[in-house]
């Protein structure tokens, strides 16, 4: 890597020192604390989810009353929080959607820090995150309850902005927010989709 890149930044030791298996965990730390949609006693459902660090945020935020189902194709290691349920699939399966449909009947946050195997070129990298935000909104499309929420990691760009422009009307509010914990070499931003329309 060249530039300002630093693996080991602020919050990567952050992380370590925390117990955090990921520095995307202040991710989603930083997006809750603005938007607020961790609620105790929640059904949350992560997408993408490996290594755990979201999982880890999510399971602390909704408490043993909530529950957090997490998804992704490569198997995560076990977490020590009893409301956690893993599944080791592809979330466009039927059957991966059956798991988290009988894990969690009563879905309403999905979180998604979804990203494509990055090839360093601009528009396929961009056009890779928004096919990832694209299956988000198919996924919420199968099993977020009305009024729910939807955040997903996209790249800015102009395919980002008509996957903005097209997924407004899905819900009541569908923000987009920069954040100090991305690092500063990123071109990352989310979009945090409220009042999930069904």
């Amino acid at each position: 890597m060249t530039g300002d890149y630093n693996r080991k930044d602020r919050f990567y030791e952050l992380a370590k020192a925390e117990g955090y298996r990921s520095r995307a965990a202040y991710k989603l730390k930083e997006l809750n604390q603005r938007f607020k949609f961790l609620a105790h006693g929640a059904h949350v459902l992560d997408l993408g989810s490996w290594p755990g660090g979201w999982t880890q945020v999510a399971a602390q935020a909704v408490g043993e009353r909530g529950l957090v189902v997490s998804i992704d194709l490569v198997p995560l290691e076990p977490l020590p929080q009893e409301n956690v349920r893993l599944i080791a699939g592809d979330a466009r399966d039927e059957s991966s959607l059956n798991a988290i449909r009988s894990y969690a009947p009563n879905v309403s946050v999905i979180i998604s820090d979804m990203s494509p195997k990055l090839t360093g070129i601009k528009v396929a990298d961009q056009m890779g995150t928004v096919a990832c935000a694209e299956l988000a909104v198919w996924v919420a499309q199968q099993v977020l309850k009305p009024g729910g929420t939807l955040v997903m990691k996209v790249f800015k760009g102009n395919e980002t902005d008509q996957f903005h422009r097209a997924n407004r009307t899905l819900f009541e509010k569908l923000n987009r927010i920069e954040l100090e914990s991305t690092r500063k070499t990123s071109n990352e931003f989310y979009l945090v989709g409220q009042g999930f329309k069904g």
